[in-house]
């Protein structure tokens, strides 16, 4: 089985076993996911939605968050670790989608690149999310569970992983498969108990069971 045949097995399997997986980060306007996803690093995204509804209620749009003192959004963001440089990025990232954006954010890969705390993973998962575009989000469970299932070869950086998965993953495919393994992840092939391989729809194909 090359590669690519795993890649499109485990897709399919994925679906049946996850077939309404999607962004486990509440949000209803393309800004919010832009602050989540900032707050998420070193964060657990369930910590990131109880967090956000303090920030929002406070300063419920991208105009009245781009002129919040920083050190008011530090401490409504604080619970979610490394409160300084999250608050730091997130007002200027505001500041910049009101002036230049008006108040949008850009449908362009490079354009958010340039956001103030976005990296590769953060525009692909707007990418995907928000706009519908292809995209792989090389996230902690993302690169473990291909590395895991023999989709790539001990790679850990994010943008080498997300590199090699491009050249196997269909394009469309590639956001809600992403979305699918951080539910898989956490369910089933875990990372901070032995992953229960028993009861894993990809015993059989997995490069690495047990």
């Amino acid at each position: 089985m090359t590669k690519k045949q795993r890649a499109l097995e485990i897709i399919e399997r994925l679906k049946k076993e996850y077939p309404d997986a999607g962004c486990t980060l509440d949000y209803d306007q393309a800004w919010k996911l832009l602050v989540s996803v900032r707050l998420a690093a070193q964060c657990t995204d369930a910590r990131v939605n109880v967090v956000v509804e303090k920030l929002y209620e406070k300063y419920p749009d991208v105009e009245a968050l781009a002129e919040a003192p920083m050190e008011a959004i530090e401490e409504i963001v604080r619970p979610c670790g490394l409160g300084k440089s999250k608050a730091r990025d997130i007002s200027a990232c505001m500041k910049i989608l009101k002036d230049e954006y008006g108040g949008n954010i850009p449908k362009d890969f490079d354009a958010l690149l340039k956001l103030p705390g976005v990296g590769r993973k953060s525009a692909n998962l707007i990418m995907g999310d928000v706009f519908g575009e292809p995209a792989i989000v090389t996230d902690t469970h993302c690169i473990r569970l291909t590395n895991r299932m023999g989709l790539v070869d001990g790679i850990k950086e994010p943008k080498k992983v997300e590199m090699a998965l491009w050249k196997i993953i269909p394009p469309e495919e590639g956001s809600d498969f992403c979305h699918r393994l951080v539910y898989h992840g956490r369910d089933v092939c875990t990372a901070r108990t032995k992953p229960f391989c028993d009861r894993c729809c990809l015993e059989d194909i997995c490069k690495i069971p047990g």
